[in-house]
């Protein structure tokens, strides 16, 4: 059993956003330096509050296990000369080694005899190794925006106050700008301020509780959810559910208290997605309804304190919501005074970005993509698409948007309705945005849905197409996640269109704009979205990297069909003869290295395997070219088990490499269109075997 590895850092408070992603990446950071450095531990765990940054590992080893490594050095007709005595070569590697050339062996591999030596290193003490990476480590932890205090030269999301780094029994000794680690902790800011001594997670948790801190970030929602549920309860309604605010207000707080506010009725005649809006994204506020689902003129607030007086402070919290509710009912009315139409020829004044021109000539270059679409998939809604393609950016110049921009899209439904719109138009100005965030919903309506493509697309190729690509740490116009909004959409309502064709149609309409080359642009975008749906495929849906590596190496204009390729893949792969079938696959595509570009010539063949081979081919290609038209990509790799035989027969009585270049390029060319036939459903050299 090994020791428990203990990690707080305590700073100012941080903001909400930034401690999952935070926690998520000490963990991943921690893990792979102890697995790096042959340091056995247990399952990472991490929580944290708005001041404390925690992480706690079990079972971590006291020292690194011991490795042995083998150093291949030169050749022996290199290191030694012809008696047998070392040469510069030799003396030269044995000192950049730190051994005498004496200790030196010869080693035989398959490319000859080589020079080689045997290390074993010694496990050295994880204490002094954690010691000398923390500082670095904590210099990494990831924030959207960092900063530095006082002289330090160091940063962090907000100026650290102490740290607690232990290690068993041990403090693991490390400092950081001003700060160096300790065993000491800290109670709750207001209610417990009071330096804690820590002795292990487990009985830390426990002081910390005393101390008027949460610090389980689980237990946290927990108490705050019933504690909600509770105050709605109280007024005859319940909360509307909403696990994203949850996570927020949990990471606001150390000691949740449930306050219950109220509002004037009145208020309730404005929009329901306005009310909550306004209460969610500028207060955090949690909105209650009714039995029938119906808004009711009360809020539920979580403060981080037990206030002396619950009544006074939830009055004040209301107050602050009504004059927010007041400005929304201000802007709400001035904005019915202008029609969507008329307000979107204002959108000519908009500047969508500086070298992709304006919001108006967005709106005309998606609304020819989303024309495309339509023609495609669904003609029918081709007016209806076109309608809101006109108005879905309009509300962007509205009062209200103005003042709560987070409400784009809403409101433009909101003033569709009012003035008349058919339904399936004010419903796509809306859905025209989604999904707004990883897992969010995608549009229900085939308008919303085309629209949504369209206008995301225009975004990434104009993008691409003028440099703002995204990087490892930025992407300040979520092409991430409009690309995957794009795929989500495709697969979830099986969309059948191509990529290509759609980037194609995207590329002209911005060649005004673009300083890069329309081929590179399109290259880029396809490697985006293949990228994107790797990631979605892998750590979404589970599936292995090297399936989804192999099968979307065969394209990925059409997802879907990707995306079953996958599937039908990964089902294969768990067949008993698939180690001896994909070494047949593999075996094939290895040797043509970059393929022969002549046809076939059946009449050229010299033994008998060749002509089975090709015989078994054809078969094989039209039953492939059969199942694959029909999206049958389990039946198609079935067919190709066929091949197996024959072509194990044809390596073992056919030379590839035959000394006449005619007899070699067909078997080349033979090879080559097996090799393609495979690549209309996988690229099976990525796949990984025993």
């Amino acid at each position: 059993m090994g020791q428990e590895f203990y990690l707080e850092i305590g700073s100012e408070e941080i903001p909400a956003g930034y401690i999952g992603p935070a926690l998520e990446s000490m963990a991943q950071q921690m893990v792979r330096f102890l697995d790096e450095h042959r340091i056995a531990h247990g399952e990472p765990f991490t929580t944290g509050t708005p001041r404390r940054l925690c992480l706690w590992i079990p079972d971590v080893a006291e020292r690194q296990e011991p490795s042995v490594v083998e150093i291949i050095g030169p050749p022996k007709s290199v290191a030694f000369d012809a008696q047998g005595r070392p040469t510069k070569a030799a003396e030269g590697f044995a000192k950049n080694q730190g051994i005498d050339v004496s200790q030196l062996t010869v080693k035989i591999t398959p490319k000859g005899e080589y020079v080689s030596l045997v290390k074993e290193e010694a496990g050295g003490p994880t204490k002094e190794l954690l010691e000398r990476m923390l500082p670095d480590f904590v210099a990494h932890i990831p924030f959207p925006k960092s900063m530095r205090w006082g002289h330090l030269s160091v940063t962090f999301a907000r100026p650290v106050h102490w740290i607690v780094c232990l290690l068993g029994d041990e403090v693991v000794d490390f400092t950081y700008g001003d700060v160096r680690s300790g065993r000491m902790s800290f109670g709750h800011r207001f209610m417990s301020p009071e330096w804690i001594a820590v002795k292990n997670y487990a009985e830390h948790r426990e002081a910390l509780r005393r101390h008027k801190v949460i610090v389980d970030t689980d237990e946290r929602k927990r108490l705050i959810r019933e504690g909600i549920r509770e105050k709605a309860a109280a007024v005859g309604g319940r909360i509307l559910e909403d696990e994203d605010l949850l996570d927020e207000v949990a990471h606001l707080v150390e000691y949740p208290y449930p306050l219950l506010g109220s509002f004037e009725e009145k208020y309730l005649a404005l929009p329901p997605e306005l009310l909550i809006t306004v209460m969610k994204e500028h207060q955090r506020y949690f909105a209650v309804v009714d039995a029938s689902g119906n808004l009711m003129a009360h809020f539920v607030t979580v403060a981080n304190t037990v206030p002396r007086n619950p009544d006074v402070v939830a009055a004040g919290n209301a107050r602050v919501v009504r004059a927010r509710l007041e400005d929304a009912r201000f802007y709400y009315e001035e904005d019915q005074k202008v029609r969507l139409e008329d307000r979107a020829e204002a959108l000519k004044a908009v500047v969508f970005h500086a070298k992709l021109g304006t919001s108006w000539e967005k709106v005309e270059r998606f609304t020819e993509l989303a024309k495309w679409l339509c023609e495609r998939l669904c003609p029918q809604v081709m007016d209806h698409v076109l309608r809101a393609a006109y108005l879905c950016k309009a509300d962007l110049v509205s009062g209200m948007v103005g003042e709560f921009p987070e409400l784009q899209g809403v409101m433009g439904r909101a003033y569709a309705r009012l003035q008349g719109e058919p339904e399936p138009v004010a419903q796509a100005i809306y859905e025209h945005y989604l999904p707004i965030r990883a897992g969010g919903p995608i549009p229900d309506g085939m308008e919303g849905a085309i629209l949504s493509i369209a206008d995301k697309m225009d975004t990434i190729v104009g993008c691409f197409g003028v440099g703002l690509l995204p990087t490892g740490t930025a992407d300040p116009f979520a092409l991430r996640r409009q690309t995957l909004g794009i795929l989500r959409i495709i697969l979830e309502k099986q969309l059948h269109f191509s990529l290509e064709e759609l980037i194609d149609r995207a590329l002209p309409l911005l060649q005004s704009k673009m300083t890069e080359p329309a081929k590179t642009v399109k290259k880029g975008v396809l490697e985006f979205f293949r990228g994107r749906l790797h990631h979605h495929l892998v750590t979404q849906e589970g599936y292995a990297s090297d399936i989804v590596e192999a099968a979307l190496a065969s394209g990925i204009a059409f997802p879907a069909d990707a995306v079953s390729r996958v599937k039908a893949l990964a089902a294969f792969t768990q067949r008993e003869d698939f180690e001896g079938l994909a070494m047949a696959f593999k075996r094939v595509g290895n040797i043509i290295k970059e393929g022969e570009t002549e046809p076939v010539r059946p009449d050229a063949f010299t033994v008998a395997a060749e002509k089975e081979l090709f015989e078994a081919y054809e078969k094989v290609e039209a039953l492939v070219r059969e199942k694959i038209a029909v999206g049958d990509y389990d039946g198609a790799l079935e067919s190709l088990t066929a091949l197996r035989g024959p072509i194990d027969a044809f390596f073992e009585a056919v030379l590839v490499m035959d000394p006449d270049p005619a007899v070699r390029r067909n078997r080349l060319a033979l090879l080559t269109a097996i090799h393609d036939l495979f690549n209309r459903i996988a690229d099976f050299r990525k796949v990984q075997t025993a």
